[in-house]
């Protein structure tokens, strides 16, 4: 689901949704939209230029704000911004709770299922190479929306956000990316051109790569059969990354494809979709 406002007379602002959640709501005070975590909300403006939320900062995208609400953002009221020369505009966005759903998942026997104390530790360590990543510094954008397939044909994601019991075990949090029924040995795409800045065998993720995208996106492919790039490698979009297999922790061959934007964890389909196939709700102001 994502959720559009665009202004129009004197700061006025037409809110749009599509389903499913959330519900949306307005106040006289300031526009307020309802939204779901692992979601986007969009704000298009004439001559938009920055956004902001929760403290981050970043360049509109052609007139358009996307603010990413995080899969793990708790209930709360963000207020969120939107600058166009000598102009600036607020909104809020209320975070409501939404259940995607649990998962249970039983794996063969392999490390994955039962790690040691020296797995755990190998896992704390590639971690924290991981949260470099997330910290990076924001670059131009070399995307545009929608982004490519990350394999072709693409089956229907599934999986996003539920919470996984793995061998009858909890995991420590929902499943952050899609999976996708990919067969064994199709190739891994580029979904846009960026920068490689992981491409390494991980001990839960399996063979991993991971792309800068710049404007603060972020994508991953787990679970490869193997790994075609390597780091700071520059690649173009639809160039092959990888081929699918089932490293890692996997119960067979698929495609894990999940995206970060702005440090959030949301629904990758958001990006993969066409942004113009958002209903828009035109209102005349008296």
């Amino acid at each position: 689901m994502v959720i559009l406002l665009r202004p129009l007379l004197l700061g006025a602002v037409v809110l749009v949704c599509s389903i499913p959640p959330p519900a949306l709501a307005r106040k006289r005070q300031g526009a307020e939209v309802s939204a779901a975590p692992g979601t986007l909300v969009r704000w298009a403006a004439p001559g938009a230029k920055r956004c902001s939320m929760k403290g981050r900062s970043w360049a509109a995208l052609k007139g358009t704000c996307y603010y990413p609400v995080d899969l793990l953002q708790k209930p709360a009221l963000i207020t969120i911004t939107l600058w166009s020369p000598g102009h600036r505009e607020f909104a809020r966005i209320s975070v409501k709770p939404y259940e995607y759903g649990t998962e249970e998942m039983d794996l063969p026997d392999i490390p994955q299922a039962h790690p040691s104390s020296e797995d755990l530790k190998r896992n704390s360590r590639e971690q924290a190479l991981l949260s470099k990543v997330w910290k990076r510094k924001d670059r131009p954008a070399e995307f545009t929306l929608p982004l490519g397939a990350p394999a072709r044909p693409l089956p229907a994601g599934k999986s996003f956000g539920v919470k996984r019991v793995v061998n009858g075990k909890p995991a420590s949090q929902p499943h952050t990316g899609s999976d996708y029924a990919t067969p064994v040995g199709t190739p891994v795409l580029a979904v846009a051109d960026g920068t490689v800045v992981v491409a390494q065998d991980l001990f839960f993720e399996g063979n991993a790569v991971f792309i800068d995208h710049g404007d603060g996106l972020v994508s991953m492919c787990f679970h490869l059969a193997e790994i075609k790039v390597r780091r700071w490698q520059k690649v173009k979009k639809g160039q092959t990354l990888g081929r699918v297999g089932s490293t890692g922790r996997a119960t067979g061959p698929h495609l894990f494809f999940g995206v970060r934007w702005h440090g959030a964890r949301i629904n990758p389909q958001f990006l993969l979709d066409d942004p113009g196939k958002i209903p828009v709700v035109n209102r005349v102001l008296p």
